[in-house]
């Protein structure tokens, strides 16, 4: 079965472009287009991606909105791939604080943006981590130190943690800790169970955030 995904973005230009490399994948199909993230929601039950690669910035329901409607329409969300034409956009970490799963730059290759669909529906979180280093600057926050305070992480949930931080993927962190992948895999679900997070993103945030790493 092809990983299906759904295209948000006002500009028609972008939405051809995009087509035309993820149809070109054989593993990927584009089931439907929209022009604004007010449309979203309700192609969801007709559509059922498994992806949606989502501009952040549209003029009636940006991504951040729509990416938190997406959230709380349907109890098994698609994943969500927000695509931006720059990483050090305050819209973009506020959309991956809402909840997406991941961004993309428009200006990627055709083989970066097709990989990036597959690692998203693949259950990883796309990060690109000097990027996310830089947009989390400056950004301390009382809930997410309590976050962390309360999560009581072993000494190796928090050292998977912080290699977390640093973009890796499970086979990377296993690699790192010596250790096999399936132990990273019940490291990191043990990391995102006690902090009580969706994803992946949404634990490298909170560590930023809470100080338990520094920008």
């Amino acid at each position: 079965m092809p990983i299906t995904v759904l295209l948000v973005d006002d500009e028609p230009l972008a939405r051809a472009g995009l087509r035309v490399i993820l149809d070109a994948q054989p593993d990927i199909e584009v089931v439907g287009e929209a022009g604004d993230g007010a449309a979203v929601v309700p192609l969801l039950g007709k559509l059922r991606p498994d992806v949606i690669a989502m501009d952040v910035r549209m003029p009636l329901l940006d991504g951040i909105e729509a990416t938190r409607a997406v959230l709380r329409a349907v109890p098994a969300p698609p994943k969500i791939l927000i695509v931006t034409t720059f990483e050090n956009d305050d819209y973009v970490y506020r959309a991956l604080r809402a909840g997406a799963d991941g961004f993309l730059l428009k200006r990627s290759r055709p083989a970066e943006i097709a990989n990036a669909v597959r690692t998203v529906a693949g259950g990883d979180s796309l990060l690109y981590p000097a990027a996310l280093r830089a947009l989390a600057v400056g950004r301390d926050n009382a809930r997410a130190r309590e976050l962390l305070d309360r999560a009581g992480l072993t000494e190796r949930e928090a050292a998977v943690l912080r290699s977390m931080t640093k973009g890796l993927s499970n086979a990377e962190i296993a690699a790192e800790m010596f250790i096999g992948a399936e132990t990273v895999k019940s490291h990191v679900s043990a990391v995102l169970g006690k902090l009580g997070v969706r994803d992946r993103t949404q634990a490298v945030i909170v560590a930023y955030e809470s100080g338990f790493v520094t920008p």
